[in-house]
């Protein structure tokens, strides 16, 4: 490799190495603890909240550099309402769809004052953070309420028992089952990329310029760190559905982005609003989809917020809006929009939780943990700046 392909490298997957140094060094920091089974389980769950919110907020950013800062808020309002509800003895699943259907209705209404009447969604947002917080607390009373459904806590990763059974081994320390389910996926991952590289060579003018060996070098580290992470999942109890939340929000809206119209909609206003408009798209309606989404997955945030903690107070979800924002520019989205992708966000909402993990395993002050997240956002988004005045 010259000098050119090495600087490319490093441009390309800064992030991924980044990831990786923090992994080592948190690992020697820790004595080893941060790779415990239990941590790694810790780390999926406490944490999915920020892949569910920063995969909404990546459609955000990706109109132009946009945010929503009223999703810690709507996580907050939404999960008091179905707490109430459950505690009043009504349906879990009726519970659930208010829940959702709060936080779409709410990225309708926010979505409604940046597409249809052209306000500033920084605007928009911030007046929902107060006046949903506000609501949150009308609803609870300024009083936390327990939540208690079985159901509920096991199926949005909330109980003890919030884990796939092992339904093929025997052995309590383990899960036979999540293993399986760890090859399966990289087997299915493998197949997905034999594809997927075939079809790039076979719709190439030039098959010869398609380097097979960079993206086979690449998806063996991916396999690798699939299978070790199940690997370790299976020493402690197995797949905790948190993970199937998560897993299911990730493959969804990666479709979407890269195989639906919507989704090239959302990177083509982000890249050109004007061009855009010109080309024939309705760029309000790109504006109304990205914020309703955004609503929507803050209801699911607040589902699952609520079954982690099993119960809601007036204080949940502040900060959140920040988490999301933060692994999305972690994860290599612009701060100008038109770029990013789900798999950058899987990057920094790691990143976030593995810093977060790692400092609370040495006793670092919060408040410090906060000067370090700071610092890896700034540092993130300068790589994309001066990443931009280099192409230029």
């Amino acid at each position: 490799m010259n000098k050119n392909q090495v600087a490319a490298f490093f441009q390309k997957y800064t992030m991924i190495l980044a990831l990786f140094a923090v992994i080592i060094f948190f690992a020697i920091s820790t004595g080893g603890k941060i790779l415990y089974p239990q941590n790694i389980n810790n780390l999926i769950s406490q944490n999915a909240y920020v892949f569910v919110l920063a995969t909404g907020m990546l459609l955000c950013i990706l109109t132009g550099g946009n945010i929503d800062l009223a999703v810690g808020s709507v996580v907050c309002f939404a999960g008091a309402l179905g707490a109430v509800m459950m505690k009043a003895g009504l349906n879990v699943w009726s519970a659930v769809l208010v829940m959702l259907a709060t936080g779409l209705l709410i990225g309708l209404f926010q979505g409604f004052w940046v597409a249809k009447i052209s306000m500033p969604p920084f605007i928009v947002t911030l007046a929902g953070m107060y006046a949903f917080r506000g609501l949150s607390n009308v609803v609870l009373d300024g009083y936390a309420v327990a939540v208690n459904n079985t159901t509920f806590l096991n199926t949005f990763g909330g109980g003890a028992d919030c884990y796939i059974p092992d339904l093929i081994g025997s052995d309590e320390n383990f899960n036979l089952t999540c293993m399986v389910v760890g090859v399966i996926v990289t087997v299915i991952f493998i197949v997905l990329e034999v594809l997927r590289i075939t079809k790039e060579k076979k719709n190439s003018t030039s098959p010869e310029s398609v380097k097979v060996a960079p993206q086979a070098a690449k998806d063996a580290v991916i396999c690798v760190v699939i299978l070790w992470m199940f690997y370790m999942l299976s020493r402690y109890k197995g797949i905790p559905t948190a993970l199937i939340w998560i897993a299911a929000t990730l493959l969804i809206y990666n479709y979407i982005l890269s195989r639906t119209a919507p989704g090239r909609h959302l990177y083509a206003v982000g890249g050109n609003e004007k061009a855009t408009l010109l080309s024939g798209i309705n760029t309000k309606l790109v504006y109304l989809f990205a914020y309703t989404v955004m609503g929507l997955l803050s209801g699911f945030a607040g589902i699952l917020t609520i079954a982690r903690a099993a119960s809601v107070q007036p204080t949940y979800g502040q900060g959140y809006e920040m988490d999301a924002i933060a692994a999305c520019f972690i994860g290599g989205a612009s701060a100008y929009g038109g770029t990013g992708k789900i798999s950058g966000v899987l990057i920094g909402a790691s990143l976030l939780g593995i810093i977060n993990q790692g400092m609370s395993i040495m006793g670092i002050d919060a408040n410090y943990q906060k000067v370090v997240k700071g610092i890896v956002l700034l540092v993130a988004v300068m790589f994309d700046i001066l990443s931009k005045r280099e192409k230029k």
